[in-house]
């Protein structure tokens, strides 16, 4: 797929890899719907305009159905079509199992998989209709072998994987595709709070020995995007971490 002038949807995309992720697709010539729960900084839109391409700010709760079907709306009111979709939004709420509450684990399985169902859900319906159209889901390492502390998160993103992979079944039957991003130790406001000690040990485990970029990650997504006979499939980017 030749990216200049289609049109990206990137969920949670006012920082971190979502950021960059609508950096790398707007560099590669698309124009960006930028998302966030309450706000987007206009020096981002500004950012994402300066590579010569139309930006566009769509704000909701990708756990909410209502909020969805909004989105939507507004999102194809903005530019009439929507080739791109990528699922990026995610929280994490870290307990040991035998300490997780009820609401702990739900709160994370309905942002990060029941959040990425409904968006995959409302947009396939427009992309069925144009016969065309690709889904990029951000999944994680996690949901790959699990971690201690994080049975929620891992759930989550283990449940993205099986969806990512029914979706590109789905999906082939009108030329979409759908793939998925496990990243590894990305720098992130979340790695950025971990202890030296912390980030030590888990660098034994990395055969590249350090964090990623969140370009890196970014880099993917485009890549996927580009690339027409890929679906379906599971890219880690995780300096080796699953090896």
């Amino acid at each position: 797929m030749d990216l200049k002038e289609k049109v990206v949807f990137i969920s949670g995309s006012s920082r971190g890899i979502g950021q960059a992720i609508a950096q790398a697709f707007a560099k590669a010539g698309s124009n960006v719907i930028l998302n966030a729960r309450t706000a987007v900084k206009p020096e981002l839109v500004a950012q994402i305009e300066s590579y010569g391409v139309k930006a566009a700010v769509v704000l909701g709760d990708i756990s909410q159905a209502s909020d969805v079907k909004r989105m939507v709306k507004e999102a194809y009111a903005a530019f009439g079509q929507i080739d791109i979709l990528v699922n990026n939004a995610g929280i994490t709420n870290d307990k040991l199992l035998i300490g997780m509450k009820e609401a702990d684990f739900a709160s994370v399985i309905d942002v990060n998989l029941k959040g990425t169902f409904l968006m995959s859900q409302a947009f396939l319906k427009k992309m069925y209709k144009q016969k065309a159209g690709v889904i990029i889901n951000l999944a994680s390492v996690i949901g790959l072998h699990g971690n201690v502390g994080q049975a929620n998160y891992a759930a989550s993103k283990a449940g993205v994987i099986g969806l990512t992979k029914s979706l590109a079944k789905e999906g082939a039957l009108r030329n979409i595709r759908a793939n998925a991003i496990a990243p590894g130790m990305i720098v992130s406001d979340m790695t950025a709070v971990l202890s030296d000690k912390v980030k030590a040990d888990i660098m034994t485990e990395i055969p590249l020995k350090r964090f990623g970029q969140a370009d890196e990650v970014a880099q993917t997504a485009v890549f996927l995007a580009q690339n027409d006979y890929i679906t379906g499939q599971v890219i880690t980017v995780d300096g080796g971490m699953t090896i």
